[in-house]
């Protein structure tokens, strides 16, 4: 049975036009897919949702950013190209492979035989052929450019010896053929929308890794032979020491990728294994973001804006690495930038360039820490200041007294949540008759992936999830009760699920929003403070001032189509 009567049998085309198209198919040389795809008779999805179903065959939806050159290497890209198919994942020595046409005998003998010289066994899914030609885009940048650039290199380091010295190398990084493998690794990142870039020596090779959407994915494997010349060619380009290897480096550069001005923050790392070097990728049209960008809704968001309209007080951001709390302390910057005030940030390191706001960088090792520049600070006039974090006892008074100058004052603090900001203060030796005056809000965040909006599909939840929505959601305060109260009382709850499209790379997700809770100082929270600054006591006082907690915040989202249950529940653990 071929597609178009799968189709005919599903009422998705006519069955009286099965042999007219079958006829134009041949004719035209193009198969039967690519047909119906070309009159617009149904949707990509549609049909091949179809074909799955018939053959039973899982559909399969891939990031073509996540699947490593390594893996791609497996299938000969003559034989991918021809017979449609294409690795793209590899467990122990199971190999994923998608295919378009799983039904062609052809490429079930052509993957047979290769699985045979190969020595590998493997699995096999249906892929769309937008699916396959995103992987085989991928397939080709990577493969390509890296190549070239990779034999070039090669031949360079085969015509140095090694006893050259510094100064042959230096000349080889600063050539063409190193300086294009790392401008691939570098456009690949920014392209492919990573956070960050990891290179990391092995015993066998040196491993190029992406972070995408918070996960980190293999992307590049490279000959260990090279892994000097890439090192030193990144730090040439961040200005650090390239005869040195033995201790820790940081530096930054700039560079302009896709006729866009890209940062680079920079840091080595000496391993047993040789050097390994993370690069954080700061595109300042992506680190600058609203208040409603972030995710602040509601009464989150008239709290945040409340905050900010205020003469003076400390604002504190909280939560883990990595959960954007130096991105909303750049929104409240940007909130709060006017010609009329004079603004000043302490930073380690500046990771975006605001107009209009003195940044400066902390160089602990020369005796330029928070605490000595925030000294300095102080005597430059400012009416705002941001701290890049409070990590020890003199940081947190010199902030507190700031705040208690008449100063607005910006900093972060890790803390699991907005609960346990005040314990960790009187931690650090700050007097509990100080905190109610000073502090104006804490916010805590955590990031989730957002779902694509083009491809997300409505799902009724199983009945443990419809519970856990409820309990959460009837323990909200009434303010906040009343606005979710018509999603609760619908007849079959409906959440959404993360499906793939080619907008999205097949992830389902695209970007990630912050999910939040937000505590205000208030008169009966600063007089809790004075008599029982416990962080049970304050969750007490929270939910009585209206405060919801960032699962909470996350499962509302849920309702509202914006990210998953799984999701938030993976981000709020420490609820559970």
């Amino acid at each position: 049975m071929n597609i178009l009567e799968i189709l005919a049998k599903k009422n998705l085309i006519e069955e009286n036009k099965v042999q007219d198209l079958v006829s134009q198919a041949q004719s035209s040389g193009i198969t039967l897919e690519e047909l119906v795809l070309s009159l617009k008779l149904i949707d990509e999805d549609t049909l091949f949702s179809a074909k799955s179903e018939a053959l039973n065959i899982p559909l399969k939806k891939v990031d073509p950013g996540a699947v490593s050159l390594k893996v791609l290497n497996l299938i000969p890209e003559d034989s991918a190209k021809y017979y449609k198919m294409v690795p793209f994942s590899q467990q122990d020595r199971v190999l994923e492979i998608g295919m378009v046409y799983p039904e062609d005998p052809q490429a079930k003998e052509a993957l047979s035989f290769l699985s045979r010289q190969g020595n590998f066994a493997f699995q096999v899914f249906l892929i769309s052929i937008s699916q396959f030609e995103a992987l085989m885009k991928q397939y080709r940048q990577l493969k390509g450019e890296m190549t070239q650039a990779l034999q070039e290199l090669e031949k360079e380091i085969v015509q140095e010896p090694a006893q050259a010295g510094k100064g042959a190398m230096r000349r080889i990084t600063e050539e063409a053929p190193v300086t294009k493998v790392v401008a691939v690794i570098l456009r690949t990142a920014v392209e492919g929308g990573a956070s960050d870039i990891h290179i990391e020596p092995t015993r066998e090779n040196v491993r190029v890794r992406f972070r995408l959407l918070g996960e980190l994915h293999s992307s590049l494997i490279l000959p260990l032979r090279i892994h000097q010349a890439i090192i030193a060619r990144i730090k040439i380009l961040s200005s650090m020491r390239i005869d040195e290897n033995r201790l820790p480096q940081d530096g930054r550069f700039s560079t302009m990728v896709d006729e866009k001005q890209i940062d680079f923050r920079v840091s080595t790392f000496p391993t047993a294994l040789g050097e390994k070097v993370a690069l954080r990728v700061l595109d300042p049209s992506k680190g600058l973001k609203t208040f409603e960008d972030l995710g602040l809704q509601e009464h989150n968001l008239f709290k945040l804006k409340e905050a900010c309209a205020k003469p003076y007080g400390l604002i504190l951001s909280t939560g883990p690495t990595g959960s954007g709390k130096t991105t909303t302390l750049y929104a409240i910057l940007h909130e709060l930038n006017k010609e009329g005030v004079n603004i000043v940030s302490l930073e380690d390191p500046v990771e975006y360039m605001m107009p209009g706001v003195n940044q400066s960088q902390v160089k602990p090792e020369i005796g330029y820490d928070f605490a000595s520049g925030l000294r300095q600070i102080l005597r430059q006039d400012p009416n705002i200041i941001l701290v890049g974090e409070v990590r020890d006892k003199e940081t947190a008074s010199l902030v507190i007294h700031a705040a208690l100058t008449g100063h607005i004052v910006l900093s972060t603090l890790h803390t699991n949540n907005a609960l346990g900001v005040v314990p960790r203060l009187i931690d650090m030796g700050i007097d509990k008759y100080l905190i109610p005056t000073t502090l104006v809000l804490v916010l805590s965040q955590r990031l989730v992936r957002r779902l694509c909006d083009l491809c997300k599909e409505k799902i009724n939840p199983a009945e443990e999830t419809v519970s856990l929505i409820e309990k959460e959601m009837n323990q909200l305060p009434p303010n906040v009760h009343k606005i979710v109260l018509p999603l609760l009382k619908q007849k079959d709850t409906v959440i959404f699920k993360a499906k793939g499209c080619r907008q999205c790379g097949s992830s389902g997700f695209s970007g990630r929003i912050g999910i939040f809770e937000v505590l205000s100082m208030t008169e009966s929270l600063g007089k809790l403070i004075l008599q029982d600054p416990s962080e049970s006591a304050i969750a007490k006082e929270a939910k009585l001032q209206g405060m919801t907690t960032m699962r909470q915040d996350g499962i509302m989202k849920v309702l509202d189509g914006i990210t998953t249950i799984e999701e938030v529940l993976r981000a709020t653990e420490e609820y559970d």
